[in-house]
């Protein structure tokens, strides 16, 4: 793997181990894997690190803070609905694109997340969800979204956007806001109200 010189130790060693969990998941990779990915000895990268447990924490629970602090910034603006919808789509894509392997992980690998950081992970995200919901469901109040079910809504656009990453690492020239625009249109198209 290419390492990046100008990133901290610890920076590298989540971007390896990010890298390695989406391409052999997180129970297939062992410490001595993430080692040599990084270039270093394996009882040296403990000087880093505590474990596997420790990295997937670091990883998911940024991603979900990081999510989740994006949905209360976009909630307390003054935006429309479907605006705070375009937005919050833009955002699963840049994040996608600029850390694809480390977004690769939050459709399976955090079920190996231990207590109490599970617990922790799943309220993050189930009151993202229920926010996301409840984004669609004005929408459907203002008159911008047709009459649908807004659970079937929320499924079909967050299934699109959490998988998002396993057909983008394949594109080499997809601009990443012609991306936006395009994922935007498609996903939204269907729900406006004609």
């Amino acid at each position: 793997m290419q390492v990046d010189q100008n990133k901290s130790r610890r920076a590298v060693i989540l971007e390896c181990a990010a890298r390695l969990f989406r391409e052999k998941g997180y129970k297939a990779t062992s410490m001595r894997n993430i080692a040599e990915a990084v270039g270093i000895q394996g009882a040296s990268l403990y000087n880093h690190i505590t474990g596997k447990q420790e990295i997937l924490v670091e990883l998911l629970m940024s991603i979900a803070r990081l999510f989740t602090k994006e949905m209360n910034e976009i909630n307390k603006s003054s935006l429309p609905a479907v605006d705070k919808l375009k937005r919050l789509i833009s955002i699963h894509i840049r994040y996608t694109a600029e850390q694809t392997d480390a977004i690769s992980i939050i459709t399976s690998e955090w079920a190996h997340l231990e207590e109490p950081t599970l617990s922790e992970y799943l309220g993050l995200r189930n009151a993202y969800e229920e926010k996301f919901e409840q984004i669609i469901k004005e929408c459907i109040a203002d008159g911008t979204f047709e009459n649908v079910n807004p659970k079937i809504a929320l499924f079909s656009i967050l299934s699109t956007l959490r998988w998002l990453y396993s057909w983008y690492g394949k594109q080499k020239n997809i601009n990443p806001i012609e991306l936006e625009q395009e994922m935007i249109h498609c996903l939204l198209m269907g729900l406006i109200k004609r």
